[in-house]
């Protein structure tokens, strides 16, 4: 996961992993939609390769790079539980809040509780 992370914390190999997303490519046709130099894109295509998160194939004299989400899948499950656990735990405390609150209301409203309390 960690290679992974790294991988992905470069702003250029995301957006090589964007373009990939949508369609497989050549990695000319990759480093042409780029303003740094050929040599540059193939190391950042080296480090999603080394990662796991691309595939090359050769064919014909041109080496063509796909995305393979499946490495993600474990970050993206770590991330996930860092955000869901905050956002569930805040969700059940409102829920908690509403029910004290409603029993509150239907108590203070209920003709029978204000005779009990007369009685009593």
């Amino acid at each position: 996961m960690d290679e992974v992370a790294t991988a992905v914390a470069d702003p250029v190999r995301r957006q090589i992993l964007t373009l990939l997303r949508d369609e497989p490519l050549a990695a000319g046709d990759i480093a042409r939609r780029f303003a740094i130099s050929r040599p540059a894109i193939s190391r950042h295509l080296r480090v999603l390769r080394e990662s796991g998160l691309v595939r090359d194939e050769l064919v014909g004299r041109q080496r063509i790079y796909r995305l393979d989400p499946g490495p993600l899948f474990p970050l993206v499950d770590w991330l996930t539980g860092l955000v869901t656990t905050e956002r569930w735990e805040r969700h059940l405390d409102a829920l908690e809040t509403e029910v004290y609150r409603t029993r509150r209301e239907r108590r203070s409203s209920d003709p029978a509780d204000h005779r009990r309390e007369h009685t009593a």
